[in-house]
């Protein structure tokens, strides 16, 4: 690997950090989490891994071999991590991304999948992919629909298994796959982040140690008239989100997606009202 990725501090204007990422498809950003923040989420979940078996099985065979039997994973995290729910998900950098590059193409964009992934010893890399590809039935070209990072939770390094990213994907024809010497591997400090566009190639890295685990997070925002891989109002019910503060319960997609005041409609209303209002009057 010899490509490079864009290098950013979390003091950078958002504006560079967005023109790095619309430019190159991929953006390291060091110092997104503060150091009290990473050590007391790390904490808060430090149980529930100890609790999490690697060898599981998912939804389908496919899924079993893209994640392996190698990987930790903790989902619907905002249903059990009020840190998450309150610091990270509604985090004004994560924001300030979105605004630039969904904002253009929804009236409100959402949570797609939060998790948790902690990569152990022997953990081959990923097939190198898209994450958009799941909404595989989009027509092509489209603007931009996802925002996706991975937060170093741990310090990353090439033998835990960065991410790996192939800079500029976002531009190259479907069929095109990248060369060695074009993927380039997101080594970076614990509350850093890589973040990529969901048009991008990467994969989650091998991790050839013998001993050490990569415990890192994926998550992704999309425009919100997207289906969302991870059914947020089931990970995260009523009865949980309503805890939550409002901005928390709009990016968990409980607020309706309106488009009426630029000719389009609504999505997601219940008995023709906004569930983010109903939940505020405990009708919800």
């Amino acid at each position: 690997m010899s490509a490079g990725i864009a290098r950013l501090s979390a003091a950078a204007s958002n504006e560079h950090v967005v023109a790095a990422l619309q430019e190159q498809g991929a953006v390291i950003v060091e110092g997104v989490l503060a150091p009290d923040l990473l050590a007391r989420f790390n904490a808060e979940i430090d149980p529930m891994l100890a609790q999490v078996s690697p060898e599981r099985s998912y939804l389908n065979p496919a899924i079993d071999f893209f994640y392996g039997d190698r990987v930790r994973q903790i989902t619907g995290v905002a249903a059990k991590s009020p840190i998450f729910a309150e610091e990270i998900l509604c985090h004004p950098f994560y924001g300030a991304v979105c605004d630039a590059v969904l904002g253009p193409s929804c009236a409100r964009y959402q949570l797609n999948v939060a998790q948790v992934m902690d990569r152990g010893p022997g953990a081959e890399q990923q097939l190198l992919h898209r994450d958009e590809d799941v909404w595989v039935q989009l027509p092509r070209p489209h603007p931009e629909v996802q925002v996706a990072s991975v937060i170093a939770l741990v310090d990353f390094s090439a033998e835990l298994g960065a991410t790996v990213v192939a800079p500029g994907s976002h531009r190259w024809e479907r069929g095109r796959l990248p060369e060695p010497e074009e993927l380039a591997c997101a080594e970076m400090p614990a509350g850093s982040a890589v973040v990529y566009l969901g048009s991008t190639i990467h994969a989650g890295g091998r991790n050839s140690t013998a001993d050490r685990w990569r415990r890192g997070m994926h998550m992704s925002f999309v425009v919100g008239w997207l289906r969302t891989e991870e059914n947020n109002y089931l990970s995260t019910p009523p009865g949980v989100a309503r805890t939550l503060s409002r901005r928390a319960q709009e990016l968990l997609g409980y607020a309706t997606h309106d488009a009426i005041a630029v000719g389009g409609g609504y999505l997601g209303a219940v008995d023709l009202l906004d569930p983010v209002e109903l939940l505020a009057q405990g009708k919800l």
